[in-house]
């Protein structure tokens, strides 16, 4: 179930929030839970023991990681972090381990291993993380042990961040089960979050997503690379728009229910650096690697050469995290491979440079990185690349960037570029500080707010148009 889909909009969404008004505070955990398990049953009935073993499982460790003591605890939190990432394992890689491997017999001319392949579950990369943080940080001592399973559970499957996050630490919401509060302003505030995130993905990035697949579709050779450059470039846009307006609804949807989640996102196309870049996408993941991987791993803390390789080992996990492919190992190694070249003096480099250069450079790497994010096979990826490059071809184009531009694109990739590069929040800071002398002002207070309430009902009708239209609407971190 999407958030972008009726259903969610009109009748799962409201049932719940019924349910949370009409009932005591005691209930609202209960409540959430519920709602969770019926969520994430919806997209996956099949894999729903999967999901509750998960939570079952590492409620049982967490419990036995705080009570043990001395070595007996770095023992019990191996086996939990094992059998952990063998469940993902087993779930979202299998499928590609037996693929490689019947790929290496069949080159050596050897019988292919025939198997029943794997169906992903919804979200396992998602929440096995979050089950991660909880019994590390269990294990570190930063927090102790939940001992209410209901909490626990709401914590693990609690639906706004369950298959597409943010990634969120148990650490920073562990006080929020019990002591939250729900209030008019905090659920106005998330309500328009809410609408702000899902105008991003209907209108924006589900425009992008039909131009992208679109192009992709046709064969590489017979495109110009004037349409290359458009395919990709619609893109990055897409991704951007899909995860990020994901990431405002699941933030907003947290704020309605009385709960506060970290950001997500911080305008990453502005960033100056690939290195700012993940300080900016995808902030709770870069965060997780930081923190349970590249820390324990040594670091910066050693010899440079010791950094350098942790920060490749974090990039290719990041890669694969992303996805059972091998194109997702590259573009998670084509990143680190910048941040190592940064690392090694690029950096100083680029700070003497101007702004603009800075910002086209990172632009660049990201762009050419979401090729192999966005195509299969690594030939097929760099045809793309050398498409891109405006290289003679022995092959003429067949296919053009005008046959694929209309009115409704263009505009669409306007206003995406403006947003992307914080124009419209630059304008509205601007604006702001012209009339802080009237801030205090009731008359300016009660104008904004009533000006804030129209755009988002505007939005909203605006949004819900397009799906009733039965608009294109894919969402790329389903399947991760």
């Amino acid at each position: 179930m999407l958030f972008s889909s009726p259903i969610f909009i009109f009748l799962f969404l409201p049932v719940v929030l019924f349910l949370i008004v009409i009932s005591p505070k005691k209930l609202h955990n209960f409540i959430l839970l519920t709602a969770s398990l019926i969520f994430y049953a919806w997209g996956s009935v099949s894999h729903t023991l999967i999901f509750i073993f998960s939570i079952l499982f590492n409620y049982v460790f967490g419990l036995g990681i705080d009570k043990a003591s001395g070595n007996n605890r770095k023992k019990i939190l191996t086996i939990a972090v094992t059998i952990n990432l063998v469940l993902l394992g087993y779930c979202k890689y299998y499928n590609f381990f037996l693929d490689n491997v019947n790929s290496l017999l069949s080159g050596f001319g050897k019988s292919s291993i025939e198997y029943q392949k794997v169906a992903l579950p919804i979200g396992i990369s998602f929440f096995t993380f979050h089950a991660l943080s909880y019994i590390i940080d269990v294990y570190r001592r930063r927090v102790s042990a939940q001992r209410n399973l209901l909490d626990l559970a709401l914590y693990i499957s609690f639906f706004p961040q369950l298959i597409a996050g943010p990634i969120v630490r148990y650490i920073d919401v562990a006080t929020q089960f019990q002591a939250r509060m729900l209030n008019m302003e905090k659920a106005a505030a998330g309500i328009h979050r809410f609408i702000f995130g899902l105008a991003k993905k209907v209108i924006i990035a589900n425009t992008m997503a039909l131009t992208a697949d679109q192009i992709f579709v046709l064969p590489i050779a017979k495109l110009s690379p004037a349409l290359a450059w458009l395919g990709i470039i619609a893109y990055t846009l897409q991704i951007y728009f899909d995860f990020s307006g994901y990431s405002d609804m699941a933030l907003g949807l947290a704020k309605i229910f009385g709960f506060s989640f970290p950001e997500n996102f911080n305008y990453p196309y502005v960033a100056q650096s690939i290195k700012e870049f993940w300080r900016r996408w995808h902030i709770s993941l870069s965060t997780w690697f930081r923190d349970f991987l590249y820390i324990p791993l040594g670091g910066s803390r050693g010899s440079e050469m010791r950094t350098l390789l942790n920060l490749l080992i974090v990039f290719f996990c990041t890669g694969f995290w992303h996805g059972a492919s091998w194109t997702f190992v590259i573009w998670g190694l084509f990143h680190g491979t910048f941040l190592l070249i940064e690392r090694v003096g690029l950096e100083k480099i680029l700070i003497r440079t101007w702004k603009p250069v800075r910002v086209v450079y990172t632009l660049l790497v990201v762009i050419v990185g979401w090729v192999f994010f966005r195509i299969e096979t690594l030939p097929k990826a760099i045809d793309y690349i050398i498409k891109m490059s405006f290289m003679p071809s022995d092959s003429p184009a067949q296919f053009f960037l005008m046959e694929y531009l209309d009115t409704k694109i263009i505009a669409v990739l306007v206003i995406a570029i403006l947003y992307s590069i914080r124009a419209f929040r630059n304008g509205n800071s601007f604006f702001e500080r012209a009339l802080h002398g009237l801030s205090q002002d009731a008359l300016y207070q009660t104008f904004f707010q009533t000006c804030k309430v129209v755009i988002s009902v505007v939005l909203f009708f605006v949004t819900v148009s397009y799906l009733a239209s039965g608009t294109y609407n894919p969402f790329i971190y389903f399947r991760f």
